[in-house]
């Protein structure tokens, strides 16, 4: 993703969710962006091109441990 549309993104995830959330383009690939909160890794934005339309996908693993489940 480039500047620009990681910057529109990021917007939108802060505006939906959170202030705080920074979102950072990937240097490996092109196609998704790491979503921060302080210095605490968050989710990945994938994005997904198909027929000429674009949509992102917000992807969140949550471990039951830091849920505190059994």
């Amino acid at each position: 993703m480039g500047r620009e549309e990681v910057l529109r993104l990021e917007a939108y995830l802060k505006e939906k969710l959170n202030p705080g959330l920074r979102l950072i383009a990937r240097k490996e690939t092109d196609d998704s962006g790491e979503v921060y909160l302080g210095a605490e890794f968050l989710a990945v934005v994938y994005k997904d091109v198909d027929d000429g339309e674009i949509s992102y996908a917000l992807n969140m693993t949550v471990l039951s441990e830091d849920i505190g489940a059994d």
